[in-house]
């Protein structure tokens, strides 16, 4: 055994030539040479396991920090590694959301909020959850997006898998890596298109990890079945590449067969991996990668987009939520998109195809009802040959209008909608304009993070003598015009994704069919109260969110049953109970 042991560690002595004999400090002298090791010396990295409390502590999974009790600490060998107080996690989460109220700074709160995380995964899930007002816009937008733009910087520890051109033959193998073998849920982004910042490629990582975080606390999704990955194929962001601190591959981005190729690689390997019930979220692509891989796969894997079904989702259910204040079915109003990208030509055809529904009407017809606006003007018939082929069904027979100025006075629309990413676009005489033909304008400014919002709550409400009914994308503070206060809505992705993801997951579902999505709007749409109406909320408060989640969920699952999709049989008798208890819930449990 002894010279077995000395062949398998070529280039240095066998461990058990050393004696472990005292040193003069009191030690065990070095047995491995690590601290002898010169640098170019092979050191191989051994690790003791052992059941005690030593890596009990520094396991996030399983962490109580001061909450472990006097019975566990003895039980775990953690008697003498902790302070002696016994703490609840309640006065944990106190004591973290005072701390966390210190910080000045949004990206302080994020990293804050993320060292945590990776301290003690149920304190972070019970924060998040409890105080979900104050703590969504920390983890995700908008200071999300400074994080992105910042995250070689800040980085510290890698959250998520990285696959990049280097992986190419190779994904399989790295998926295996990740240390859970059951993933329900995986979010992926090539990093082109984050927010509305543009190319940010490998420091995209940012916005998987940020949504899978929702799925957990706001979807109830388990954090174990949640897998944030970051495809890097390149970045053509000229500061990235020329940042000594970036990341990711220092090179112009792959496209074509190449891009293709990986991506392919990417999916099968996934499904051979996961099964094909793992959801797959395609996440801040690029429009014209992003249309085209849910086009591809959504035939053959469980795929969504959250910029383009997400946003359509939670924007539908909004337009139900406001007829309830404006009145008429969504047949009665006239549509006007800035921005006729992944979000705004995903929203433009679930209110199509709701309309469609409703009346009963061809989709090619109620399509007429609803205009785009791009940087060239008004996608009208005439530039049809010019346009994109996902533009082409919204050109209809109108004269060439160049600005959204002339847009809004050509077409009169009684709701305006910005996906355009450029803040600041609906400007003065637009919003006046609106306001000049309608009672009350509903207009959305959907872009984010707050930067880049179309307008500001405070400029709605301003500019048609506070007659507007306004949502955003980011979230804006309650603003006070003649005297009354005025809540904006936030028409944030994360009402729908979360329990869109919980029913796909409970049902067993194998495809996403646009049914589903009407589904999850029509679930979101009636958690809107009478109450909520008489204050101008177009959405339920994110207060009640999980219960919000649950009937979003029972909505979809139902859906998924009645189109022969669902794979989890017999189906329950209650949906919204069972959704409930599938939901994870972040309190301690005790350890024998």
């Amino acid at each position: 055994m002894d010279s077995t042991t000395k062949k398998v560690r070529p280039g240095g002595a066998s461990v058990l030539d050393f004696d472990l004999k005292s040193t003069v400090g009191g030690g065990v002298e070095d047995a491995y040479g690590e601290d002898r090791a010169t640098e170019d010396q092979l050191v191989t990295p051994w690790t003791i396991t052992v059941a005690s409390g030593y890596s009990l502590l520094r396991d996030p999974h399983h962490n109580k920090g001061l909450a472990f009790t006097l019975k566990e600490r003895d039980a775990h060998y953690i008697r003498g590694l902790l302070p002696p107080v016994v703490m609840s996690q309640e006065l944990q989460e106190k004591k973290l959301l005072h701390n966390i109220r210190q910080y000045q700074l949004p990206l302080q709160k994020y990293t804050a909020m993320m060292d945590l995380a990776e301290r003690n995964e149920r304190l972070f899930y019970k924060l998040l959850i409890d105080n979900v007002e104050e703590l969504l816009p920390v983890v995700y937008t908008p200071t999300v997006g400074e994080a992105c733009q910042k995250y070689g910087s800040i980085f510290q520890r890698p959250q998520g898998l990285y696959i990049s051109l280097k992986e190419k033959g190779k994904i399989l193998e790295v998926l295996k890596n990740w240390p859970e073998r059951s993933i329900q849920v995986i979010v992926v982004t090539d990093g082109e298109r984050i927010l509305g910042l543009g190319d940010l490629g490998c420091q995209g990582m940012g916005i998987p990890v940020g949504k899978l975080a929702l799925y957990t606390a706001l979807g109830g999704v388990r954090p174990s079945s949640c897998l944030p990955i970051t495809i890097d194929v390149g970045t053509n962001n000229e500061k990235l590449l020329n940042d000594e601190f970036y990341i990711g591959l220092k090179q112009r981005r792959a496209t074509g067969k190449e891009y293709a190729d990986l991506l392919e690689e990417f999916m099968s390997a996934v499904k051979q991996n996961y099964g094909e019930k793992v959801l797959i979220q395609f996440e801040d692509f690029a429009n014209h990668n992003a249309f085209d891989l849910l086009a591809k796969y959504s035939t053959t894997h469980l795929v969504f987009n959250d910029d383009i079904q997400g946003t359509a989702a939670v924007v539908l259910a909004g337009l139900v939520g406001a007829l309830k204040l404006l009145g008429g079915t969504l047949g009665d109003h006239k549509f006007l998109f800035l921005g006729a990208g992944e979000a705004g030509t995903g929203i433009a055809e679930l209110i199509a195809l709701e309309m469609s529904k409703q009346t009963k009407a061809p989709v090619e017809e109620t399509r007429k009802n609803i205009w785009l606006v791009d940087s060239k003007g008004l996608i009208v018939s005439s530039r049809k040959d010019s346009l994109q082929h996902f533009k082409k069904p919204w050109a209809h027979e109108h004269p060439p209008a160049t600005t959204l100025l002339d847009a809004v006075k050509a077409i009169k629309p009684t709701v305006l909608i910005g996906t355009s990413g450029v803040g600041s676009t609906f400007t003065k005489e637009v919003v006046e304009a609106m306001a000049e033909f309608n009672e009350k304008p509903l207009i959305l400014a959907l872009s984010n993070p707050t930067s880049q919002s179309e307008c500001t709550a405070e400029e709605a409400y301003k500019w048609t003598q506070g007659r507007a009914i306004y949502a955003s994308g980011s979230p804006f503070d309650p603003v006070e015009y003649n005297g009354k206060v005025h809540v904006p809505g936030q028409a944030n992705n994360a009402y729908i994704f979360p329990g869109l993801g919980l029913g796909l997951v409970i049902s067993g579902a194998i495809r996403v069919h646009d049914d589903m999505l009407l589904a999850a709007s029509e679930g979101l749409a009636g958690q809107v109260t009478k109450e909520n109406c008489e204050k101008g909320l177009i959405y339920p408060p994110f207060c009640n969110i999980r219960k919000i989640s649950a009937h979003i969920a029972a909505n979809v699952a139902a859906k998924a049953y009645e189109l022969g999709l669902a794979s989890r049989l017999p189906r329950p008798e209650n949906l919204v109970k069972y959704a409930e208890s599938c939901m994870y819930t972040p309190n301690y449990r005790t350890y024998r």
